[in-house]
This record gives C-alpha cells, structure tokens and sequence, in this order.
C-alpha cells in the first residue's frame, strides 16, 4: 500500500495544551495516523479524556499535568515525555489563553503578566526543555502562535503582544539550531472555533462578535480540523525544509 501522505507513524509526539482545541484535535489525528503521543495541559479530567479518546481505539496518547508558567513543571514534562516514548521527534508548543477584549489603557497588570507568563514565557520554557532533547538526532518544534502574532490585533493587545514575542522566539531559535537539524516553525491561525475562542465571543456584543467572524475574507471561524490537518503534515517529514516560517492559517486576512 505504501505510506500515505505526510506520514508520522510511529514519530514521538509531544503537545502542550492538548486537553481541547488544536492540541486536542492535533493528538487525535496525529495519534489515528500511528503517531505516539504525550499531551500536556493544566486540565486533567481533559487531558485524561482525549487519551481514553484514543485508548479506545488501540491509539497512543498518554496524559501528563503541566503548567506551562512554571519551569520546573516543564523540565518534569519533558523527563516524563522521554521516558514514556523513548525521544522525542516533534514538541508541538500549543497551551495559551486569551484575554478579555479591552482598550490597551484598561489592561490590568494581570491580564498582561498573565499572557505574556503563559503564551510568551510558557512557549519559552518548551523551547529550552525541547532543545536538548531534540539535539542528539534533530527534530521539529511547532510553536502555535497566532495571526495576531504577524499583525495588528485591536482589543486584545497583551495577547498580540505575546505572540509576536512568539515569532520572534521562533525565528530566532530556528537559525540558531539549523545546522543541529532542530527546525523551529509557528502556525498562526485566524479565530478558529475552539471552546478558547467561543470563550471570548461569548464576553463580546453581537456586532462585535460579526465583526471577528467577518474578519476574514471566508467569513467564518477557521475549524479545529483545519488546524490539525496542517499541524500532521508539519509533523511529517514533507515540511523539511520548513524552517523560521509562519505557517498562516487564516482564510486569507493576511493577503
């Protein structure tokens, strides 16, 4: 039969923020095409959910705690991840949170210390715990960063912020560790319909929630699905020249 497109059988997969949304679905649909999995996230009932998701049908995904905020937190995942699988192929950086839509001049100190501790220092903590992990063989580390990390993003300044510090993480690492073949790439979506997402809608007016849904030139959310599908084949080694990119998923709001 041959191997199918973007293959990642048997790849050591390793995803933050992977109890809901795009880490969620990424570990299904990496996991469904025989990739072995660790997802990470705060949220243990969750966490533990999508792993008895796979477990039921003969899938690999095992569930650890993390905070990503805390580095000790992460350098534990990362010895627990090593261990489970043996190495590690692919560290998909995906755990985030939104923040409340604000004028900049309203922003507490907490809502900006909050997104940059966990979207910005949180991905930085993956990175530095990845890297040796990664460097005796190469491998890919995917930082999920944002469309608001590649543009203006009105209302939601802290979190813009944090992403773009993101890409810039991101960029940075990837020619640092090029020739240790560690590729470092970002997937920046557009709003997709998660339940993060669904989150802050839910906090705005009708108008204002159809303006977000409009935003992009397809007039709707991005799907999970979408998301995932590109994450597989970032995972996959048909993206290896892939390096210090922003893989933009957003229906065309950038063109």
């Amino acid at each position: 039969m041959g191997h199918p497109a973007a293959n990642v059988e048997g790849k050591k997969i390793l995803i933050t923020g992977g109890a809901s949304g795009i880490g969620a679905a990424s570990a299904l649909l990496l996991a469904e095409r025989g990739a072995k999995v660790v997802i990470a996230d705060l949220s243990e009932q969750a966490g533990n959910e999508v792993a008895e998701q796979a477990s039921a049908k003969g899938q690999s995904i095992v569930f650890h705690k993390v905070d990503v905020a805390d580095g000790e937190s992460v350098r534990a995942l990362f010895a627990f991840a090593m261990e489970q699988l043996g190495g590690l192929d692919v560290v998909l950086n995906n755990a985030g949170i939104d923040h409340k839509p604000a004028p900049m001049h309203e922003l507490s100190d907490d809502d900006f210390d909050r997104n940059i501790a966990v979207n910005l220092k949180g991905v930085w903590h993956c990175m530095r715990a990845a890297i040796p992990c990664l460097l005796p063989k190469g491998g890919h580390v995917i930082n999920v960063a944002s469309v608001a990390g590649l543009r203006s993003s009105p209302m939601i300044s802290a979190y813009s912020a944090s992403k773009h510090g993101v890409m810039g993480l991101t960029k940075s690492a990837a020619i640092e560790y090029a020739k240790a073949n560690i590729r470092f790439n970002a997937v920046c979506p557009s709003f997709t319909d998660t339940p993060m997402v669904q989150n802050t809608l839910a906090q705005l007016d009708e108008r204002a929630q159809n303006a977000i849904i409009k935003a992009s030139p397809m007039r709707r959310l991005g799907r999970v699905e979408e998301i995932s599908g590109a994450v597989a084949w970032l995972c996959s080694d048909e993206s290896s020249f892939m390096n210090g990119h922003a893989f933009t998923l957003d229906g065309g709001m950038l063109a």
